[in-house]
């Protein structure tokens, strides 16, 4: 009669020991050579120029935000794939009843995605001279 508590003890422990004799074994082995670019902030060893408030394009984010949604998207449409087909085979479970809700779902992403397209939010690069080249509004 063995005690579950045992097994995940034993776990614990080899979880525990295994990266910290990995760090001591690397710490016992590694070479040891002092030089002022490894004592800087960054790791490279690159001494560090100019501020450290870098300004990023928007679009970075916006592609980001667009992805996530996106990829939710996909994460909730595949175990609908799988409750449909499990749906269809029941005869009193209305065809309808299974596909609107989802087939809406769909919908409202693509006016999402139809908006952001309209916004600009998935073009990458404004190109400079299609601005310019339009006529003035007066």
């Amino acid at each position: 009669m063995s005690n579950p508590w045992i097994a995940i003890g034993a776990l614990a422990v080899v979880a525990v020991a295994i990266p910290l004799s990995m760090m001591a074994i690397s710490s016992l082995l590694r070479p040891r050579v002092p030089e002022q670019g490894k004592t800087t902030t960054y790791e490279s060893g690159e001494v560090p120029t100019g501020t450290t408030r870098i300004r990023f394009n928007i679009q970075y984010y916006m592609v980001a935000l667009l992805f996530v949604v996106f990829d939710i998207e996909t994460v909730l449409i595949f175990p609908w794939t799988v409750i449909y087909r499990n749906a269809v085979s029941r005869p009193e479970v209305g065809l309808t009843r299974i596909l609107v809700p989802m087939l809406v779902f769909i919908g409202v992403l693509l006016v999402g995605l139809a908006w952001a397209w309209r916004n600009g939010a998935v073009r990458w690069v404004r190109a400079p001279q299609r601005e310019s080249t339009r006529p003035r509004e007066s």
